[in-house]
């Protein structure tokens, strides 16, 4: 089967499961706040990679001698993803998928900080135009101003600091250490942020198949992102991972009557071409 097909189908497990995970966040908003709605996925996954690990004897991949470097790593994804869960049952998906697009491009800004790379013109330029992106996308003004786009522009830029925390754990972990790590640490994140107050909601009838669903979905997504990766170069899935947004535009305006912003596809278009360029050129300067 021909590469980019291969990666194409992994890619459409990845958009069906992002989207999925967040009509299952806008369904169980209502019901349980983002630290409950964590707790849940975290306990999902936890479950998931035990049995997993377990079953294939994995345990010996498992290593502790970074848990520092996995606790600050899951420090901040929990955050975004708590921000994230609260943007997508407050301001239109779409918008929410735009914004979450400019991760790579506060890698590139911030990686000169964290990783020690280079801030090369290019860096900047993408940089520049994921910015206009996010100015076009939310058009602030007194009377648009949400907090939710703040929140999903702030969930961006944790998970950019997840992504290269993550790259620095590759070196030398599996991917069973660091999704072991990920679900356990966050689970326990889940059950004081929840249970602080002494109430944490439990499942019922009508939401467990949503609690399911967001701890499923959270896993598969990318587990599938990271196989197409392995199959084809970025230059090659970060187009069709952008098929996301037109993506839960449509289910969003057949599910909660949310309309097609033209504008929002425009920024998102801007901040499609800034990824593109900066991927591009780091491809070009590695071969």
């Amino acid at each position: 089967m021909n590469v980019i097909l291969k990666a194409a189908l992994w890619m459409t497990g990845a958009i069906g499961s992002f989207s999925f995970m967040a009509v299952a966040g806008r369904e169980l908003a209502g019901e349980y706040d983002t630290f409950e709605i964590m707790l849940y996925r975290s306990l999902v996954g936890v479950i998931i990679v035990v049995g997993l690990t377990a079953l294939n004897n994995r345990w010996h991949e498992i290593r502790t001698d970074q848990f520092g470097r996995h606790f600050l790593r899951n420090t901040f994804h929990f955050t975004g993803q708590n921000l994230w869960f609260y943007a997508v049952a407050v301001v239109p998906l779409a918008h929410v998928f735009a914004l979450e697009f400019t991760s790579p491009l506060w890698v590139a800004v911030l990686a000169p900080l964290v990783l020690g790379e280079r801030m090369t013109q290019v860096r900047a330029f993408a940089a520049v135009m994921g910015f206009v992106g996010i100015l076009i996308v939310t058009r602030p003004s007194v009377e648009t101003f949400h907090i939710g786009l703040v929140a999903a522009a702030a969930a961006a830029i944790f998970f950019a600091l997840t992504i290269m925390l993550t790259k620095r754990l590759t070196r030398d972990n599996s991917i069973t250490s660091i999704l072991f790590f990920l679900t356990t640490i966050q689970l326990v994140f889940g059950l004081i942020t929840a249970g602080y107050d002494g109430d944490i909601a439990l499942p019922n009838a009508a939401s467990l198949p949503f609690l399911v669903l967001v701890g499923c979905a959270g896993l598969l997504a990318h587990f599938c992102l990271t196989k197409a990766l392995s199959i084809a170069p970025a230059t090659v899935v970060v187009p069709i991972d952008f098929a996301r947004l037109p993506v839960i535009a449509i289910v969003a305006m057949f599910l909660y009557d949310e309309p097609l912003e033209v504008w929002v596809f425009v920024g998102a278009a801007m901040i499609f071409v800034g990824n593109y360029i900066n991927i591009w050129n780091e491809t070009r300067n590695r071969a």
